[in-house]
């Protein structure tokens, strides 16, 4: 499967964090304290304010970014973001909720919807989403290291809209979570689910 890096100064921030540096080839991303991505369910409320770095994501192709998330206090996040507008999105990742780190997505079509399972040995170390457009769907799994990838979510999207997708982190309920961003990759979608 052949990819090419992305360099960081093609993307263009969302929102933009509220510390970003360069550290060799990383990116060290610090989010404000409050920011996240959420719709409606269940909370009630509407965020839309996590930084993302995002570049074009056009139909048959895949994003991927490794990175370690260097915290683990509620709700702290990172991953991948695709985006096509504030009502239309999918952040899958990393997150730690209730004392774990868990593996999931939120998938947004007008109001959000939340899946996770436990990753409890991916603290600390270097994580990789990939998320896969392929007409209606997108596949997104997840690896630590070089272990196999495992599947966190296989969801319909509107074809029509322009989506764009890179690397996104986000800290709900406190300051000075930091999230290192290893690389950002694009190339050809999967060509299989399993």
């Amino acid at each position: 499967m052949t990819q090419r890096e992305v360099p960081w100064e093609q993307g263009k921030w969302t929102v933009d964090p509220e510390a970003v540096r360069s550290e060799g080839d990383r990116l060290v991303v610090t989010p404000a304290r409050g920011s996240d991505l959420w719709r409606h369910t269940s909370y009630g409320f509407v965020h839309d304010d996590a930084p993302a770095l995002l570049g074009d994501l056009p139909d048959g192709r895949a994003v991927e970014v490794d990175f370690v998330l260097g915290g683990s206090e509620q709700f702290d996040q990172a991953g991948v973001l695709l985006r096509a507008d504030a009502e239309h999105w999918i952040k899958a990742g990393v997150e730690f909720s209730d004392g774990r780190l868990m593996a999931g997505a939120v998938v947004t079509a007008g109001v959000s919807d939340w899946s996770t399972g436990p990753v409890d040995d991916w603290a600390g170390r270097q994580i990789t989403v990939r998320a896969s457009r392929s007409g209606a769907a997108v596949t997104v799994r997840a690896r630590c290291g070089d272990e196999p990838w495992q599947l966190l979510r296989l969801a319909p999207i509107d074809p029509q809209l322009p989506w764009r997708a890179g690397p996104f982190c986000a800290s709900p309920t406190r300051a000075g979570l930091r999230v290192e961003f290893a690389a950002w990759r694009l190339g050809p979608a999967d060509d299989s689910l399993h």
